[in-house]
């Protein structure tokens, strides 16, 4: 009887692949185990197990796997269930799905090994330079990786020259798989058992007489050991002792004290995990009733509050129900800078029941939190993350919640899976039978329409928390105000009159500009050049901390010019505005004031975001810059005036959802002021105050904004009435993405008629060396998702087998906004 099994690759793969296994074999593996198995030439891959059964493939000979990594599964069958949904509904496949959830450090690769063959003779004449450099450095190692040739040659295609040396015989090729995780090891100390009786340690002591620093280490070990009652770590003792750790290693070497090794967890978290939640207000308790109501009925809840109602209390108060029945809760975040604020909050609430998952923790750390979500411990019960956070092995799920809904960070883009985490998150709930909170101040219109539909259920909260007034709101003209010249730099002199008052009372600022860097463009005053990006269609963004030109899409970078390049003239001038230029302007505008600028060239680090808003909390910054990092649910107690510095580059977007999404913006950033006693002051400058969008942010309109869009979504078929699949065509080679882009295009129009769109350049059409072209394909309400999609993979598949089109890049997008 032959056994086989289907893996899942980490790789962009149709189908899953089959391979041979033993009996034994066979009854050792489950499901969700990690194997290594050979896949093309010479590759090593870590698969998952997908199936185990007796039917060997019919269009290939099953090769054996390599071994079995795994004793118990590392993926549990529910989470398994979701990641089939995610790879059908946003058409890519198990692979990537499976890349994008775990963690690198369980994705064991393979290494090419390269030794010397020592049963060939060769004369050193038979080689060529480089072969003989290769051959020269196995005779003094053993083995060598492909990246040290690359870095003895100093060449980055070495795969001839080694195939080479294999051809002659030279050398053996050999792949060597390595365990990325490893656990994060403490050094203990405790008395030698010789020494433990008090004799034996008087007898010590006498002995240490001479050597008093050695004598001051033992007592102090001796008296941590009867204090503390828990193990001593070596760090501890050094520093509790003030002797340093070549003592405590002498001492260790005389065998009076003795090492030893415990295995730590590498986050660990200091919330004490008793405060009792705080009381709801009569509103939030009204609301906190409502959502437990619309949970008897439906599996979904919109809780559209205002920002600074209290929806985090309320949310504590579901979470302790939640773990009161013993179940787990997933609090999902847009944004990891959200994340360092929260945590702490909640860690006061639960203690150690909180795990935190998000990119900036490292592979090591990501495989802690996996673990203990695997073994149901105690420290995964109430798991906060961004959007990745949703493909770890939950075991029984009783709530999602996912915070700022309408956040456009929870749609991935690239690489694929390109998932929509609020979407995704809801049927994963469902595969629990679990229930899903979306919280938002501005709720995203698709979750507003479907609770008017009655898809989900509606609570809402319109009070802040204490009847703190809503900010008052100014719009201010700047076209007027240059006009009578009352400008100073980018700040008109109704802002700096605002500014001047709130630093008097000793309160703090915001000021939002949606643009890093200290310019956007560098224009030159004779001839009008600005310089360009070499790979992308964009121009380079001028950053003065560095002094330097980049460009924000390919990360290119060169010295800022002196003169122009096409007339040679120092007459290049800046034009638009960043958040460093703001920063500049703030310090010459108030020169004894701290300030303090947060966007992604300051955050760059794993606590980057910490480092500013804990500074920011305890006063030490007066005035924060920022860009929409600063917009998504921070609690700052003393921010009286928020500023947005200019308004209409939000507006003026060639986006269908821009007008949604600068109201969402301009009232959370609002939403940061005055969130005590204080009512907050926010001025908004613009060249455009009677924009309906504006005069609706001003008067705090959603439902205004949301009747007017929707009206627009109607007329000209958008979401959320019409479903939307683009798909975008990247090549280097202008006229093949043209032809491509052309022929896919008409082979939609035939099935889809007029609800094809394109296919059209987008605004930058070139990034990285690459041209896009887009196609978008509008999907009636009324069509079968499932066959539109049916019928777009028949369509990509005979693309792919026309063998002009095999190097143009494919990429298909489901809900890409």
């Amino acid at each position: 009887m032959l056994h086989f099994i289907d893996v899942i690759l980490p790789i962009p793969l149709q189908k899953a692949f089959t391979y041979h296994i033993t009996e034994a074999e066979a009854e050792f593996l489950s499901v969700g185990m990690r194997v290594a198995v050979p896949f093309g030439k010479s590759k090593i891959y870590t698969a998952l197990v997908y199936s185990i059964h007796q039917n060997p493939p019919l269009a290939y000979d099953a090769k054996t796997i390599h071994q079995i990594i795994d004793d118990t599964p590392v993926i549990v069958t529910s989470q398994l269930k979701h990641w089939e949904w995610i790879a059908n509904y946003y058409m890519c496949s198990l692979g990537e799905v499976m890349r994008a959830a775990m963690p690198n450090a369980f994705m064991l690769e393979s290494e090419t090994m390269i030794s010397k063959n020592e049963k060939t003779e060769i004369l050193d004449s038979e080689l060529k330079d480089e072969e003989y450099l290769i051959y020269e450095a196995l005779s003094r190692q053993s083995s060598l990786k492909i990246q040290d040739v690359v870095s003895i040659l100093d060449k980055k295609r070495v795969l001839p020259i080694i195939n080479g040396l294999v051809k002659k015989g030279v050398v053996n090729l050999h792949e060597e798989m390595y365990e990325k995780y490893t656990p994060k090891l403490v050094r203990y100390v405790k008395l030698h058992y010789n020494h433990k009786s008090s004799e034996k340690l008087q007898e010590l002591l006498e002995v240490l007489s001479r050597a008093p620093k050695q004598r001051e280490v033992v007592l102090t070990l001796f008296t941590m050991e009867a204090a503390l009652k828990k193990p001593i770590k070596v760090a501890e003792l050094a520093e509790k002792s003030g002797a340093s750790t070549s003592i405590i290693k002498a001492l260790i070497d005389k065998s009076i004290l003795e090492e030893y090794h415990l295995q730590m967890d590498r986050v660990q978290f200091e919330g004490e995990g008793d405060a009792s939640a705080k009381r709801l207000s009569e509103v939030q308790q009204l609301a906190y009733d409502e959502v437990e109501a619309v949970f008897q009925e439906k599996p979904v809840a919109l809780l559209h509050g205002v920002t600074s109602s209290g929806k985090t209390e309320i949310y504590v108060q579901l979470i302790q129900k939640q773990l009161d029945l013993g179940k787990q809760v997933l609090y999902l975040l847009p944004e990891i800078a959200l994340t360092t604020q929260l945590v702490n909050r909640l860690q006061d609430y639960f203690g150690e029941k909180v795990a935190v998952f998000h990119s900036r923790y490292s592979g090591n750390e990501r495989v802690e939190v996996w673990q203990n979500m695997l073994a149901n411990s105690e420290k995964a019960q109430v798991v906060i993350g961004a959007r990745s956070s949703l493909l770890l092995p939950f075991r029984n799920l009783g709530l999602i919640i996912v915070d700022e809904e309408h956040e456009q960070s929870y749609k991935q883009f690239d690489p694929a899976p390109r998932y929509h985490a609020r979407d995704a998150a809801i049927v994963l709930a469902n595969i629990f039978k679990a229930k899903t909170l979306l919280g938002s101040a501005t709720p995203s219109l698709e979750s507003y329409f479907n609770a008017r539909q009655g898809k989900y259920g509606l609570v809402e909260l319109k009070t802040r928390f204490n009847n703190v007034l809503m900010p008052d709101i100014e719009l201010v003209d700047l076209a007027d105000k240059y006009k009578r010249k009352r400008m100073k730099g980018h700040f008109s002199d109704r802002l700096i009159e605002e500014m001047t008052e709130t630093l008097e009372e000793g309160f703090q600022i915001i000021l939002f500009q949606n643009r890093r860097g200290f310019s956007p463009i560098i224009e030159c005053t004779t001839c009008g050049t600005s310089p360009q990006c070499p790979n992308c269609d964009v121009s380079l963004t001028y950053h003065q901390y560095r002094d330097q030109l980049r460009c924000h899409y390919c990360g290119y970078n060169s010295a800022m010019l002196q003169t122009c390049q096409a007339c040679g003239n120092a007459t290049l001038d800046t034009k638009g505005f960043g958040t460093e230029q703001i920063e500049a302007e703030v310090k010459t505008l108030f020169p004894d004031k701290k300030v303090a600028r947060m966007d992604l060239d300051t955050t760059r680090g794993k606590y980057g975001f910490e480092k500013i808003i804990t500074g920011f909390e305890q006063r030490e910054v007066d005035i924060l810059v920022g860009t929409q990092m600063l917009t998504k649910g921070l609690d700052f107690r003393y921010v009286k005036l928020v500023g947005i510095m200019n308004a209409d580059n939000l507006l003026n977007f060639p986006d269908f959802r821009a007008h949604e999404r600068s109201y969402q913006l301009m009232a959370q950033v609002s939403g940061r002021a005055g969130r005590t006693d204080l009512r907050g002051k926010v001025l908004i400058q613009t060249y455009n105050p009677h924009h309906n969008i504006l005069q609706q942010v001003s008067t705090n309109a959603y439902e205004a904004m949301f009747t007017e869009q929707m009206n627009e979504r109607h007329n000209f078929k958008y979401p959320p009435i019409y479903r939307l699949i683009k798909i975008t065509f990247k090549h280097k080679d202008y006229n093949r993405v043209n032809l491509a882009a052309d022929w896919y295009a008409t082979s939609l129009k035939q099935l889809f008629k007029t609800n094809v769109l394109g296919p059209e350049f987008p605004p930058v059409s070139r990034i990285r060396n690459l041209y896009h072209k887009n196609i978008i394909i509008k999907i009636p309400p009324q069509q079968s998702l499932a066959r539109t999609k049916e019928a777009i993979i028949k369509i990509d598949n005979s693309f792919n087998a026309v063998k002009d089109f095999r190097s143009v890049r494919v990429v298909i997008n489901v809900d890409n906004y």
